[in-house]
């Protein structure tokens, strides 16, 4: 079990926040460029989601998984995105990706006068209590495959 890399989108699509923990293998691109192609297929699958389910679709899109991996999505009422990366094995990190919004990202993002919205996310708090955040996961191993 693992967590390979979480992604900070704005409302715009521009990526704020970018993290590797065990990601494998690189895209082959440049990060902008990936960044690009992560945002377009999110809001592509959104709009799939939305037009084709069968239901009122409250929560919307939540997660979806390819053999390899399972990539897991949260959207806050302010329009920001969450995206992140894991192993099969996870099957539910929303409440995960709703606490990296409300108890971090809040706390050391938007209560920080410091720090603008909007802007890149270059927070050295931020990123130390993420990372530590995500390495006490239950799910998280370095060394998983």
């Amino acid at each position: 079990m693992t967590v390979h890399n979480l992604y900070i989108f704005d409302r715009n699509g521009n990526c704020l926040f970018y993290n590797e923990w065990n990601r494998k293998k690189q895209a082959g691109i440049s990060k902008e460029e990936e960044f690009k192609l992560m945002y377009g297929m999110l809001f592509s699958i959104r709009s799939f989601v939305s037009k084709m389910s069968p239901l009122d679709m409250k929560e919307g899109f939540l997660s979806f998984q390819t053999s390899k991996y399972r990539l897991h999505y949260y959207e806050t009422p302010s329009g920001l995105k969450f995206v992140m990366n894991t192993d099969l094995s996870v099957t539910n990190a929303r409440d995960t990706l709703q606490h990296i919004y409300s108890n971090l990202y809040v706390e050391y993002i938007v209560k920080n006068p410091v720090c603008v919205l909007g802007h890149s996310l270059d927070s050295e708090l931020f990123s130390s209590r993420l990372d530590a955040f995500i390495r006490a996961l239950p799910y998280y191993s370095p060394r998983a495959a």
